[in-house]
């Protein structure tokens, strides 16, 4: 299907079902991390899964396009974003499993209900919001600092929204594990998969993928490091082969 670009945008593929998904690079560009949350999170048939700050749409999009959920639903506060992922949604023809709302994560449980979905995910913004340089264009800033919401936001919205089993998927930076992990238990969030991503075998860490299990028991899964790049501008063969780089 096509659809009208508004000035700046440009449309991608995602070597994915034919998918395509509609960015504008003066505003923000999904990155290797949102690919590589939609690739570690597990919807099985039947689940209903929730992105929450969803920007132009990338993860419900490819997670449609990966798993077998009955429906997707994208929360994002601003609306030229939610616009685009909209636009995105209609041009691939799944608005009948993809669904995108505008709104604050602050509020997700009051717009969503408790106990209404079986699996959410989230890549946050990173950085405190006294942490390093913000970026003074407003929409990068609120990308990647915690400018409208907070790690205890996301991680206490998800507690109440997600169903008793219900599982939470998120991408972050290993500078903040202790204090994820601290908030995940203290809103009943067990930790339960773990798996730490290198740009190079020999590099520290710079991204880390957690899965946890509302209610769960107490035990966590350590996988196997995912390293991106063999070397400089080869993606390694599990980057090529699952992620489809």
């Amino acid at each position: 299907m096509n659809v009208e670009l508004k000035p700046g945008e440009r449309v991608d593929e995602l070597q994915r079902n034919g998918y395509r998904i509609i960015q504008d690079p003066g505003r923000f560009c999904f990155g290797m991390d949102a690919v590589l949350l939609s690739g570690f999170a597990r919807v099985k048939p039947g689940e209903r899964a929730l992105d929450l700050g969803t920007g132009t749409g990338i993860i419900p999009i490819l997670l449609e396009a990966r798993t077998q959920g009955e429906s997707f639903t994208g929360l994002e506060i601003q609306e030229e974003s939610a616009d685009m992922a909209r636009r995105s949604v209609n041009m691939n023809g799944l608005e009948e499993r993809i669904r995108i709302v505008t709104g604050d994560i602050k509020e997700a449980a009051q717009i969503f209900g408790a106990a209404s979905y079986h699996v959410v995910t989230c890549n946050p913004p990173y950085m405190t919001a006294n942490h390093g340089l913000k970026n003074p264009k407003e929409h990068l800033a609120i990308a990647r600092h915690e400018v409208l919401c907070t790690l205890e936001d996301v991680i206490s919205q998800t507690a109440r929204i997600l169903m008793p089993g219900g599982r939470f998927y998120m991408v972050h930076r290993p500078f903040r594990l202790a204090e994820i992990m601290t908030g995940l238990c203290a809103h009943g969030l067990e930790p339960k998969r773990m798996r730490l991503v290198y740009p190079f075998a020999d590099r520290e860490p710079n991204m880390v993928l957690l899965e946890a299990m509302k209610g769960g028991k107490p035990r966590i899964t350590v996988e196997k490091p995912l390293i991106i790049f063999k070397e400089p501008g080869k993606y390694t063969d599990e980057i090529r082969d699952t992620y489809g780089y």
